[in-house]
């Protein structure tokens, strides 16, 4: 009987870690592999965890990603691992850039020492466009980067190594630029997350009526998550090595819209306060991608309605809130 295709995921007990295992397990055709850090919570796959291949490596250790990729000898790499959080990278830039760029040269270096060719996606983000002008949305491929952050900046650096590593040694390196996504298990730190845990801790009595926000007139173009991770399995299943590719909903949505909507799906009136210490130095205030490259070359189509991605955030949160006032009653 064949084998089936094995897939590593860098990162896999992260928010879009945990869900593309979650999909490449339902194709019920790969074998997959998953990194983790020792200090790792297992919560995210908790429910898939006895499925999966859970690897401790820290991708910043080059022995031990080259021992890894030696070991496991993944068709395909998806690099998840990352600091994804902007504000940390204000504060500190030099960890983001080496945490970011260190690991992803890990990667790269112990696929070249490899026999075999694993395709390689590289997930970047819409940040690497940063500041991006009325007449250049909504954006493509070839809109010029101008970072606005050290994150950025550093994904940037990531993307543009995957470019190189692939004309150099023509490794199969495939760059996604991904826009915005959210959905269940979604980093608490991150916007729609925020809203929706704060939405919930009201409902639950655990705070007054009161949500606080930050940039409220930042526009976003948001995808489910669920939507998200089919798209990077079709980056590798698919996808050109060398090329780079806008995925992205193709619409834009202000930040107030986002937690209008959050308040539709509740009872409780609140006050809306603008918080000083959500606001960024600088801040990008529109993104909007136009994924047809990629739409194109794969069929890929966001299928989740916006409304539902963030009624199932909500009920993850509600349900999250009622299990700690459940732990600490005890």
């Amino acid at each position: 009987m064949k084998r089936p295709k094995r897939a590593l995921i860098t990162g896999v007990t992260g928010f879009a870690g945990s869900h593309l295992a979650e999909y490449l397990l339902s194709r019920n055709d790969l074998d997959i592999f998953g990194t983790a850090r020792w200090r790792s919570t297992l919560e995210n796959i908790i429910q898939i965890k006895d499925k999966i291949h859970l690897i401790e490596c820290d991708v910043k250790d080059g022995s031990s990603v080259r021992d890894l990729m030696r070991d496991v000898m993944p068709h395909y790499v998806f690099h998840l691992a990352a600091q994804t959080f902007v504000p940390p990278s204000w504060h500190a830039p030099a960890e983001t850039i080496t945490t970011n760029v260190l690991s992803t040269l890990n990667i790269f270096e112990a696929a070249r020492a490899m026999e075999t060719n694993p395709v390689i996606q590289i997930a970047g983000t819409c940040d690497e466009f940063g500041m991006v002008y009325d007449h250049e949305l909504p954006i493509i491929e070839e809109n010029p980067l101008r970072p606005l952050s050290p994150y950025a900046v550093s994904k940037v650096a990531c993307d543009l190594l995957g470019y190189q590593y692939n004309k150099s040694y023509q490794l199969n390196i495939v760059r996604t630029r991904a826009f915005n996504h959210t959905g269940p298990r979604r980093g608490e730190v991150f916007a729609t997350s925020n809203f929706a845990r704060q939405i919930a801790e009201v409902e639950a009595g655990k705070r007054p009526p009161i949500i606080f926000v930050g940039n409220f007139d930042a526009k976003r173009d948001f995808t489910d998550v669920r939507d998200m991770v089919k798209a990077y399995w079709l980056a590798v299943d698919k996808g050109i090595p060398g090329e780079v590719y806008v995925l992205a909903s193709g619409r834009a949505r202000a930040m107030s819209e986002v937690l209008d909507t959050l308040l539709k799906l509740t009872e409780i009136k609140v006050e809306i306060r603008q918080d000083p210490e959500r606001m960024r130095p600088s801040d990008i205030p529109h993104l909007e991608g136009n994924s047809t490259k990629f739409r194109k070359l794969t069929g890929w189509q966001p299928e989740i309605p916006f409304e539902k991605t963030l009624k199932d955030l909500l009920d993850y949160w509600r349900e999250r809130v009622k299990r700690q006032a459940t732990l600490a009653g005890r």
